[in-house]
């Protein structure tokens, strides 16, 4: 494989829609409020989740899928070989080198991460062939897990502490967003998936009831995130900097509905940059406040 290669089914831009949860967490840090964050530490926590474990864990799926058709923010994937099972090992291993210098609570994190990604993808456990489990899991991993390990690692915080019930509320928030958006993430894959005979959770809704899913868990974590705000003011940025991506999201449910067809990957890429542009620019100014 080409270095070319590698790079592309590492995916490394696609992180960008999972930031979100990073910048929630780092939001929500007490060491920010009080003016004593260690923004070094902050850069190499970000690194290690979105430039090594993230993108290992797509290195190990693409090369046991072997996707033909599009997959993630790839429309033509290139093929595979051995070369990209190394490399994605060899970044979990770089990821858990540095994650000893973050601490011990966030190397078993990306141990935890590391090894449900990888079931995830395995022939022999592969819980992406069953739809409610691996929705779920992705939900709980990418969203809330992630999520509680990010504050960890970032605030330094006692495992125990984890358990605050503000945290695992934001924690929540983080897993319904994953669970209103993945299935639209695999909406346009049905014909793939069903070669490869896995049973996603969009194939088992169907294209339609994908569309509602979304809608149901969208509206859920927005009623969320207003009760975890408070109803003051800075919640309603929320809505506002997600106002283009729901605008797309209805008008091209309207074509879907008239056209299942349209339910295409260009639609569902610019379905997930829109609406994951909308959550890191709310985010971002929530951080601008919360340092302010």
């Amino acid at each position: 494989m080409t270095f070319r290669t590698v790079w592309l089914h590492l995916r490394v831009p696609f992180s960008f829609f999972l930031l979100p949860v990073f910048l929630f967490a780092l939001s929500q840090s007490t060491e920010l409020r009080q003016g004593t964050l260690d923004w070094g530490r902050v850069v190499a926590i970000w690194a290690v989740i979105h430039l090594l474990l993230y993108p290992a864990s797509n290195a190990y799926n693409s090369y046991f899928d072997k996707d033909e058709g599009s997959i993630g923010i790839l429309e033509t994937p290139p093929p595979v070989d051995k070369t990209l099972y190394t490399v994605a090992w060899a970044l979990d291993l770089l990821a858990l080198v540095i994650g000893v210098w973050i601490g011990w609570p966030f190397v078993g994190y990306l141990l935890i991460y590391g090894l449900i990604s990888k079931a995830y993808s395995h022939p022999i456990i592969r819980l992406k062939k069953y739809p409610i489990a691996s929705w779920l899991v992705i939900g709980l991993f990418q969203g809330g897990f992630t999520y509680l390990m990010t504050l960890q690692a970032i605030d330094d915080l006692p495992i125990m502490e984890l358990t605050n019930p503000r945290l695992l509320l934001g924690a929540l928030l983080c897993t319904l967003n994953l669970l209103a958006i993945y299935p639209i993430t695999q909406v346009y894959q049905h014909e793939e998936d069903g070669r490869r005979g896995d049973l996603t959770m969009s194939r088992l809704l169907g294209i339609r009831g994908t569309f509602l899913n979304t809608v149901i868990w969208f509206a859920l974590s927005l009623g969320g995130f207003y009760w975890y705000f408070g109803g003051e003011p800075v919640f309603w940025l929320l809505p506002v900097c997600l106002l283009p991506g729901v605008v797309y999201f209805v008008f091209w449910t309207i074509r879907v509905f008239g056209d299942s067809r349209q339910a295409d990957f260009r639609s569902a890429m610019t379905m997930t940059l829109l609406s994951g542009t909308g959550l890191n620019i709310f985010f971002v100014l929530l951080l601008i406040l919360t340092d302010s």
